[in-house]
């Protein structure tokens, strides 16, 4: 999807694709073409480059009107004469075919990553040319509306990008003009949210945090749903966004049905932090849906009143339980610690037997495997990104600025993600477990 800005750049946004793109360590001139590296050492003769750079100093080389913003402004200038020579249907020097002809250039300044760049923005005699590579009324390249993108995504605000811009690049972009670019990704992330799902994911995360956005005049907090899908092949892709004033299984149940509406037909494993109604509202939905309760939300429950100097010896005497072998050991190891803690915690054993089956469940899987699903850890990771994205701002104005930056710092942090550790034995051990209901 292009979203065209007046004044800027063209932002291609690959994410809204359904597969999510990953990119790759290391330097961008690494995909280029054999091709175009040929032509690029074509253009540079090393015995005229060492010529051009002698005796110049670093600010020369680099700094505004420098030798590579020169460059920069003559290639592009090169490529826009090849633009108008392809559209009057001859090259520079021959006789025009027909009344339409070449008619100078105007001069502009490009706001670019390397800093200002002067150059000329080839005419014709009547108007038709239309360059594509720097469009007319255009002031920015696609880079530098990058930067603004990551700088936003990492929580800084207008004001500190429009300052970082200048000291770095020495080019002056306004606020108002950082804010259009920023909410150029307005219409992406409505496809994004809308986009079809796989079929299948043998894990889903489901988590919220909270959120303080304006609204009437105060400020509230508001609700931000999060999901986090492990696909069939180990990657990890955040599924939606969705708002609401306070978490409750009531709409969670609405996120669920959005997913399946979306192309979702089975989910193996759901990770939830133990809301109550959430296991029965996702059993409305995926009536096959294995529930496990995050074991650290289920400690940090259990644990609330207990005293501070006996909560680390509490969460300790815990620990045998969760990591039985297998269900019976566990509930042996519940009574034992219900012999030794029950007097002064009752509170304790009472939660988790209550929540008892939607605790064990991962007590049937492998190692491998228990490490991916007895914790939500996968989203609260995501969840800190985002923070540090939004820790910075005290609120937000309306719930679409805070999508925005939630979004953008998602898109960040997924860059950063790699597969499920030991994802093959884990593939495998599923399919042992839940037989045709992972394609082959």
């Amino acid at each position: 999807m292009t979203a065209s800005i007046e004044g800027g750049s063209s932002l291609r946004m690959d994410c809204v694709s359904p597969k999510r793109r990953r990119r790759r360590c290391g330097s961008e001139s690494e995909d280029l073409p054999d091709e175009i590296r040929e032509k690029v050492a074509g253009l540079l003769d090393e015995e005229a480059l060492e010529q051009a750079v002698q005796g110049l100093k670093p600010g020369d080389l680099t700094g505004p009107g420098g030798l590579l913003t020169q460059l920069a402004g003559r290639v592009i200038e090169a490529a826009l004469e090849a633009e108008r020579a392809e559209h009057l249907g001859y090259p520079s020097g021959q006789t025009p075919p027909g009344s339409n002809r070449r008619n100078g250039g105007i001069p502009k300044t490009l706001k670019t990553d390397l800093g200002p760049v002067e150059m000329r923005t080839p005419r014709d005699r009547d108007g038709s040319f239309e360059p594509q590579l720097v469009k007319k009324r255009q002031t920015r390249i696609a880079g530098l509306d990058d930067r603004v993108l990551d700088m936003y995504a990492g929580g800084m605000s207008t004001r500190d990008i429009a300052a970082h811009l200048t000291s770095l690049y020495g080019v002056e972009v306004g606020r108002d003009t950082i804010s259009r670019v920023t909410d150029a990704v307005l219409e992406d992330i409505q496809l994004w949210r809308s986009r079809p799902l796989d079929e299948v994911y043998p894990i889903v995360y489901f988590d919220a945090m909270t959120v303080k956005v304006r609204e009437d005049r105060s400020v509230q907090n508001r609700c931000c749903y999060l999901a986090v899908g492990v696909n069939l092949e180990g990657e990890r892709d955040c599924l939606g966004i969705w708002w609401r004033e306070v978490e409750g299984a009531k709409f969670w149940l609405a996120v669920l049905n959005d997913l399946a509406n979306r192309g979702v037909t089975d989910v193996l494993i759901a990770c939830v932090d133990g809301l109550t109604g959430f296991p029965e509202a996702i059993g409305t939905i995926f009536p096959d849906t294995w529930v496990q309760t995050c074991i650290v939300h289920e400690i940090r429950a259990s644990t609330k009143y207990v005293s501070y100097a006996d909560r680390k010896k509490v969460a300790a005497a815990l620990r045998p339980v969760y990591t039985a072998a297998n269900e019976q050991d566990a509930l042996t190891e519940l009574e034992r610690f219900d012999a030794e803690w029950g007097d002064r915690y009752p509170m304790v054993a009472q939660m988790w037997r209550r929540d008892w089956e939607h605790i064990i469940p991962f007590l049937s899987l492998p190692a491998p495997l228990r490490k991916a699903v007895y914790t939500t850890n996968s989203i609260e990771g995501m969840h800190r990104q985002v923070r540090k994205a939004i820790k910075t701002r005290g609120h937000f104005p309306d719930e679409q600025a805070a999508t925005k930056l939630i979004w953008l710092a998602i898109q960040r942090a997924e860059k950063k993600w790699r597969s499920v550790l030991g994802w093959t034995s884990a593939l495998r051990a599923l399919k042992i477990h839940f037989g045709d209901r992972i394609p082959d």
